[in-house]
């Protein structure tokens, strides 16, 4: 029994093309395809499992390399002949050594700053400066995302968009403290964002009492 077996892929067209995206950045990491197999053995074991079809057979992403690409979600497109992966990769992707198979440009979201808080929790680091923050509870957590907000203030109003830039980073790394904390996710903040803005584009023009961003 799989969480994931509600999915049916349709095998009758041949291989399934995977794609994985990375969990948090969505940062797209290869192309690969999967036999009927390779795809029970993915849903099974929650790692990555492909079809080669230069060798003929199963592999397992990483299984040479380490590089395992853990399983966070799946999801199969309306024809149900491709499939996508969101993964927690254990290393780079790429058997180049890099994160992706493509070409892309780093990114870094919110998700980044809540995994790698999550991570030093876990750890129990006691020279993180983020589990110094856990410990010492929320008036210490709150105070100093407190005082970074007000540090991007006084850069605004020196109009020194460097100091922005790097205040306002330190203000997304507290909050990302204060949020994991508090026991709020950042997917339940953009659940409320997402909500907000439908609401906005549906009653837009209709009703007064949404307020406009």
């Amino acid at each position: 029994m799989s969480k994931y077996d509600k999915l049916k892929p349709d095998f009758s067209k041949g291989l399934l093309t995977v794609i994985l995206q990375h969990y948090t950045n969505k940062e797209i990491r290869m192309v690969g395809y999967m036999n009927e197999e390779a795809f029970e053995l993915t849903k099974q074991e929650e790692v990555a499992w492909f079809y080669s079809r230069s060798k003929e057979r199963l592999w397992k992403k990483g299984e040479s390399s380490g590089n395992v690409q853990y399983v966070k979600d799946m999801y199969l497109d309306c024809d149900q002949d491709a499939l996508l992966v969101m993964v927690d990769p254990a290393g780079p992707t790429c058997h180049t050594g890099t994160d992706s198979c493509f070409n892309l440009d780093s990114s870094f979201t919110l998700k980044d700053i809540e995994a790698t808080i999550q991570n030093r929790a876990a750890s129990s680091d006691n020279d993180s400066y983020t589990n110094y923050l856990l410990s010492k509870g929320i008036d210490k957590i709150a105070k100093k995302f407190g005082e970074e907000a007000f540090e991007v203030v006084i850069g605004a109003k020196n109009k020194d968009k460097e100091e922005i830039t790097n205040e306002a980073a330190d203000v997304l790394y507290h909050l990302g403290v204060l949020l994991h904390h508090s026991g709020v996710s950042v997917s339940e903040v953009e659940s409320v964002l997402a909500n907000r803005h439908k609401k906005q584009n549906n009653f837009k023009g209709e009703r007064k009492d949404v307020q406009e961003w």
